[in-house]
């Protein structure tokens, strides 16, 4: 039988996390829309809950022999602890669908499918592609878990459209993806890019590309993006070195939602990552990106990310440079920035984080930007607005941020594993490890809300008197809590 303090223990875990559901819905909460989560600030503390359960086992660990054993794991970092410390994880490839945190958790790619190597790094025949390329593998309507049977670089004749259930995973290989059109998520769900180079990519299009085995379509002209999610759920990308491409390198638009960007390497372009399509398209406003670990560095301009609508966590990120601003907005999205490094450039006139984009003060005053944590260098301020100006969203100690003082140790492995985390040598000097150049130019199933459909309605916010309510029934719970330890 437990000892009556565990049995309390558990019962204020428990306790705690419904205290941070029910205390955040309220305004950050809109239902009205298909496929985003009810409650992001559960999520957000989610987060940040597993970070620091992470710190904490590597720091207990520290203290032991078997620490050195595990150099590749038990860095902090919640999603590298998690299937790094197996060192047979190349023959359990799939745990890595379970390791996903934020808005994208319920990501699982091609979970539960048959493995396909991927043998061919050619990409001829956009209508017929080739058995054994990459193209004819993310085609396919069954769920695929895609490897790479040696370092390649692949470089694309038009746009690479991805259908659902699908991981891209490049660990054991050199993966490049490069040349027209990169990457398209369009009206897809369940996917994960994992360890993959992607620069160079170049607009192409005005051309006939088969999408799945039994539908072939005319696209028109894409705009060069490295990653492009359109329309699209449940969707993880992690562990990539994005660079050097003509538009952004990862842009969701047109109601995408359930995305995580974490531990990618991020260098060499000005308009980075951007979040909505449009200020007016509504549904955006059910956007929900989890931004974490990613190292955003040298010869970035602005966009780290720009925001349109929706709820952005951008959580323990290392911002080394930046030359108009990192994180911008309009039409009034929530930005949670926790634990983050944001260190700014030399020049006097962009030492500020923050950009609202062509919108007055007056009418982005009550606009919800909050930093919670974060660490400023060489001069850099985040300008908070709204509910940002207090300190509301931090609802329990247990789950504040600790880590931003570690962030460079969380982020140290971001980009792609065993290899260059900067594209810049494969961009001005081709391939590193004898290849060929190639030339230089610009669902749910958690158990949880994860993956969950919500009817329309917006519940009220809660009361003063419900506020008081869980504030006294928290303090009393820790009362009885430290009598019985002291007993």
């Amino acid at each position: 039988m437990l000892p009556i303090n565990c049995i309390i223990l558990q019962f204020c875990t428990l306790f705690i996390s419904f205290i941070i559901v029910c205390s955040f819905s309220s305004s950050s909460v809109n239902l009205t829309l298909p496929h985003q989560h009810p409650y992001p600030e559960a999520v957000a503390q989610d987060v940040q809950w597993r970070v620091n359960m992470s710190i904490t086992r590597r720091e207990m660990l520290s203290t032991r022999s078997f620490i050195k054993d595990q150099s590749n794991c038990q860095t902090g970092n919640p999603i590298d602890d998690c299937w790094r410390c197996d060192n047979n994880w190349a023959n359990n490839r799939q745990r890595l669908a379970d390791c996903a945190i934020g808005f994208g958790r319920g990501a699982l790619g091609g979970k539960g499918g048959r493995i396909y190597v991927v043998s061919d790094s050619s990409d001829q025949d956009t209508v017929n592609p080739k058995p054994g390329t990459l193209r004819f593998a993310v085609i396919q309507d069954e769920p695929l878990w895609i490897v790479f049977s040696a370092n390649m670089v692949i470089k694309l004749k038009h746009e690479l459209i991805v259908n659902s259930q699908k991981t891209i995973d490049g660990r054991g290989a050199n993966v490049d993806i490069t040349g027209n059109g990169c990457i398209t998520l369009q009206y897809v769900s369940n996917v994960i890019i994992h360890n993959i180079h992607v620069y160079e990519c170049k607009p192409s299009g005005n051309t006939v590309i088969r999408a799945s085995p039994t539908h072939v379509g005319f696209r028109s002209k894409s705009d060069g993006d490295g990653i492009s999610i359109f329309g699209s759920r449940n969707i993880w990308i992690d562990h990539c070195a994005l660079s050097h491409c003509t538009d952004g390198l990862v842009d969701a638009i047109m109601g995408s939602t359930a995305i995580t960007i974490s531990n990618n390497f991020f260098s060499h372009h000005d308009d980075v990552m951007l979040l909505g399509h449009d200020d007016n398209y509504a549904p955006d406003r059910g956007m929900q990106v989890t931004i974490a670990f990613n190292h955003f560095g040298n010869g970035l301009v602005q966009r780290m990310p720009r925001c349109r609508l929706g709820y952005i966590h951008v959580v323990n990120n290392d911002f080394t440079e930046w030359k108009m601003y990192a994180i911008g907005g309009s039409a009034n999205p929530t930005i949670n920035s926790q634990g983050n490094r944001y260190m700014a450039p030399l020049e006097p006139n962009a030492k500020e984080v923050t950009k609202r984009v062509d919108t007055d003060e007056g009418k982005w005053s009550d606009w919800n930007w909050r930093t919670d944590g974060d660490v400023m260098e060489n001069g850099a301020f985040f300008v908070p607005s709204g509910e940002g100006l207090t300190a509301q969203y931090a609802q329990a100690s247990s789950v504040e941020p600790k880590s931003a003082a570690l962030v460079q140790q969380l982020t140290m492995n971001a980009g792609v594993l065993g290899g260059p985390r900067d594209n810049s040598l494969r961009y001005n000097d081709g391939p590193t490890d004898g290849r060929s150049s190639y030339g230089s130019g610009s669902g749910g199933g958690d158990g949880d809300y994860f993956g969950m459909t919500f009817a329309s309605g917006v519940p009220p916010k809660p009361s003063t008197t419900t506020t008081i309510f869980w504030s006294l029934s928290f303090i009393l719970v820790l009362y009885i809590f430290n009598n019985h330890v002291a007993l």
